[in-house]
Formats: C-alpha cells, sequence, structure tokens
C-alpha cells in the first residue's frame, strides 16, 4: 500500500497552568486538542519550577500547533525523532559514509541531547556537546561525522516544521584542534605553574558549584597530582588504592556511552600504577573512609553518588567562567594531566618512570614533558668540557713506508 502524507492541520489548543504547591516543579502545564484525523480527545502536560518557564512551554507548543504541527511530535525528544526519521534525513548517502554516521549518533549525539525535545535543541547546547566530545577525546573525523548527522536529522526536523533554523550549524570547534597540536608540541604551556595555583583554582570552583560541594575540589587535586585523566579519576575503587604503600593501580576509565556513563579499560588498554603523593594522601584518606569497605565502591563520585566526566565536572563547576577569572583562559580539564606530568619532569623522575605512571605508547610523547631548561643546559656545557679534559692516551702516527717517503 502507498503510503499516503496527511496534510498538516491547524488545531486549536486548550493550554491552562495549574500551580500545586508543596512540590519541587508546582507548575503543571497542559494543552487539550481534538485529533483532525483520529477523532479522539488529546492532552500533554509537564512540570516545571516556575510560572515563566511552564507558560514558555505552553507558547511553543501553540505556535507550532499553528503551523500544523501536531503537539504530541513537537514535544519528542530528538532521539525519538532521529530514530523515526533518520532514513529520510541520510537519504543520497553511501553505507561507507553513513556508517561512521551512526556510529556518531549512537555513541556521543544521543548521550549528549538525545533526551531533549527536538524543539529544545539549541546552538548552545550543540556546542556544549561537541566541545564535550573533543575533551573527551574523540578525534577531529569523529566529531565531523557526529556533527554531520546531527545537521542532516536537524535540517529534517525544519523541513518537518518543528523548528525554523537548524542548530546544529556551529561552528569555531576545529579551533580546538589546533590548539591541541600547540598541546602536542609543548603540553608543559599548559601547566598550572605551583601548588598554591591547583589549591586555589580547586577551592574556586567548589565555592562557584551548587551547594559548595567539596568533592569537585577534591577531583582535580587527585587528577593533577596523579596526572591522571577525568575519567580514570572516575573509575577508581576503592580496592584500587593501597593505603599502605600509597599506591593507585589504575585500571579502568568511566566514559560517557549509549545509556549513559560505563567503564572500560583505560586507553592504553593497560592497568598501570600511579604513586599517591604526601600532599594527596590525607585527601585520599577521607575518601576511603566515606566510601567504606566495599572494594568497587567508587571513591570520587557527584553530590548525588553519580558518576563523573569532564563535561560533568565543567558544568557543576562553571569551569569555563571561573578559570577566566583565575586567569587560565585556556585552561581544560584534561590540563591537569598535563599539570602532573609537568611537574614530575621537572622534580626528576626518570623518563622511563614517567612514561609507565602516564600510561604513555610512546616514549616521544612523554619527552615533550622534559625541560631542557638554562641549568640543565648548563650541566650538559659542564659535561662536555670535563670529557674533553680528561687525560687521553696519545695515538702514535701511522708509519709511513719508503715509498710514501
Amino acid at each position: 500500500m502507498a503510503y499516503v502524507e496527511r496534510l498538516p492541520v491547524a488545531v486549536p489548543l486548550s493550554p491552562d497552568v495549574e500551580y500545586r504547591p508543596g512540590r519541587a516543579r508546582p507548575y503543571r502545564a497542559r494543552v487539550r486538542w481534538s485529533d483532525p484525523h483520529f477523532r479522539g480527545r488529546r492532552s500533554l502536560s509537564r512540570s516545571f519550577a516556575t510560572g515563566d518557564e511552564a507558560q514558555e512551554w505552553l507558547d511553543g507548543l501553540m505556535a507550532s500547533a499553528l503551523r500544523g504541527v501536531d503537539p504530541a511530535v513537537a514535544v519528542r525528544p530528538l532521539a525519538a525523532y532521529g530514530e523515526a526519521h533518520m532514513a529520510l534525513a541520510l537519504r543520497g548517502l553511501e553505507p561507507k559514509t553513513t556508517d561512521p554516521y551512526l556510529a556518531g549518533w549512537r555513541l556521543r549525539v544521543v548521550p549528549s541531547l538525545g533526551h531533549l525535545p527536538v524543539r529544545m535543541v539549541s546552538n548552545g547546547a550543540v556546542d556544549r556537546s561537541v566541545y564535550g566530545w573533543i575533551a573527551d577525546g574523540c578525534g577531529r573525523s569523529t566529531v565531523k561525522n557526529s556533527l554531520a548527522v546531527l545537521v542532516r536529522v536537524m535540517e529534517q526536523a525544519r523541513r518537518d516544521g518543528l523548528i525554523a533554523d537548524n542548530p546544529a550549524r556551529v561552528s569555531g570547534w576545529q579551533a580546538e584542534y589546533r590548539k591541541a597540536e600547540v598541546e602536542l608540541d609543548d603540553p608543559r604551556s599548559l601547566a598550572l605553574r605551583d601548588w598554591q595555583a591547583l589549591t586555589e583554582l580547586a577551592a574556586a570552583l567548589v565555592s562557584r558549584s551548587y551547594d559548595r560541594f567539596a568533592g569537585w575540589g577534591e577531583v582535580v587535586v587527585f587528577a593533577a597530582c596523579t596526572a591522571a585523566r577525568i575519567g580514570e579519576v572516575s573509575g577508581v575503587r576503592v580496592g584500587d588504592i593501597d593505603p599502605v604503600t600509597w599506591m593507585w593501580t589504575v585500571r579502568r576509565q568511566t566514559t560517557p556511552s549509549p545509556g549513559g556513563m560505563a567503564d572500560k579499560a583505560t586507553k592504553s588498554k593497560r592497568a598501570r600504577r600511579v604513586p599517591l603523593i604526601e600532599e594527596v594522601r590525607p585527601l585520599v584518606a577521607r575518601r576511603l573512609l566515606v566510601a567504606g569497605r566495599d572494594p568497587m565502591a567508587r571513591l570520587f563520585t557527584g553530590p548525588r553518588g553519580g558518576r563523573i566526566s569532564t563535561a560533568v565536572l565543567r558544568d557543576a563547576t562553571h569551569w569555563d567562567e571561573v578559570v577566566v577569572k583565575l586567569g587560565y583562559e585556556h585552561l581544560r580539564r584534561h590540563d591537569l594531566r598535563h599539570t602532573g606530568l609537568t611537574w614530575m619532569a621537572d622534580a626528576g623522575v626518570p623518563l622511563h618512570v614517567l612514561r609507565v605512571i602516564a600510561g604513555h605508547g610512546s616514549l616521544a610523547t612523554t619527552q615533550r614533558y622534559l625541560h631542557p631548561d638554562l641549568r640543565a643546559l648548563t650541566e650538559a656545557g659542564q659535561a662536555l668540557s670535563r670529557r674533553l679534559a680528561a687525560p687521553q692516551a696519545v695515538a702514535a702516527p701511522p708509519a709511513v713506508s719508503g715509498r710514501q717517503r
């Protein structure tokens, strides 16, 4: 049977807002209408914290209804809309292109934005998601494919009349990779200068967070002192810490995945051991007491016990705002790892040991943290002078034959 498209019909809505005291979200907005196709009475409702939010939701539904958009479709989450219309959104593409697009949709777009109604996906939300993917270590092509499939789905929503403009057409994110290239050449330039700078940053982040949650500061200090990735900090379990030798065995990282946060192997796919310096031991001891004796209990969690990601840390502490006020405009969560590795290199940790702590696969990556400062260069020159000044056996001149004379 051929598909028959139903013409959009503008339907009148009956909106109302009910105030219900004693609730966390006391304002319930509701719309009711008669379905012109199925001859039934239908309704939608949602609760909000303020009356303005409730009225804004109603205004958006009424505007969509005037354009012939079914109110139930207008509030459909992005994940559901994308699954229903993905074949249409990706029409004309070859399989070799659709495969990475669908992977980007499944692994990045849906976990980041899939819960939002299509109408609520904004330029800002897409921006934050893209920068979150970059901070999580996604490559340039991965981000490009993920953004491309989102652009196509939102373009289909625009053609369907759900939105007026495509919010996924964002720009500027490529500059993050140019910054990353500089980082690869000189990661030391991204490190905090000293312990005082680290503690000031941690205190400022806690102060800016909701209810001044001290755990955010503990995550920041622990990450810098162990030169670990935020995902690895999130994955620490009680059983990974040896409070006798003060050694942390890094076995996993917690990262975003379809359906939420999930544990997986470390980036190098191998466990490694990291020493816990004296400055961070009291912090770790407190966390061990709070976590209890269960070896699988997480050492670091959010204020409600949730798992931490770099994006969660950024949003909960207003990271971007705080670092700008402190004069670290370009500081990211991953730069805490650069800080720890830089401090260890300056403290004289041997290169092969630093590589093990960092979990680097290539020795060349670790070498970028070594700083050939003036003292080191002077010592190198003095070593060469000592070598040249040492007594050397004088080699006898070669014998010369009579014919050569």
